[in-house]
């Protein structure tokens, strides 16, 4: 058996390295190294969580995420999840950054977790996934349904 110990980083392909850089430094992650010959950009966050930005997509997507917005599903990674705690700073920074929450607030059982997914300027999906700290009073908040 592979030991995993945890994920080390994700690599978002995206087609606009400055736009991304901008988005994901609203996030918390800054720009630490670029390679000349090579179209990866290596971000990390303050908690040392890493991510690859992959700059050589088209654009010929036409508005959509191939993997999440046609009727015809494809294999392959959906999106990324990140931790964080208190969902409603969440929740307020991305409003004062004007990023659009796509789907959430929305609880997932009764234990307190509850994810928000936003939309990276070339569709990647993000959640973020905390608890919340007065969950009965969280505005907007729906139960998760399953839709195939």
């Amino acid at each position: 058996m592979i030991e995993i110990r945890h994920v080390d980083h994700i690599g978002i392909r995206v087609a606009d390295l400055d736009r991304a850089v901008a988005f994901y430094g609203v996030l918390g992650f800054e720009l630490v190294h670029k390679d000349p010959n090579d179209a990866v950009a290596i971000l990390k966050n303050p908690d040392d969580v890493e991510i690859n930005l992959v700059y050589n997509a088209n654009n010929d997507h036409g508005g959509q995420n191939v993997l999440m917005d046609v009727p015809d599903k494809y294999a392959g990674f959906t999106h990324i999840a990140f931790n964080v705690e208190p969902i409603e700073t969440v929740i307020s920074a991305l409003g004062e950054n004007n990023i659009k929450i796509t789907q959430g607030p929305v609880s997932f059982g009764l234990d307190g977790h509850v994810s928000v997914f936003v939309r990276d300027p070339d569709l990647n999906v993000i959640e973020f996934r905390g608890r919340s700290e007065d969950l009965p009073s969280l505005e907007g908040l729906t139960a998760y349904e399953p839709k195939n």
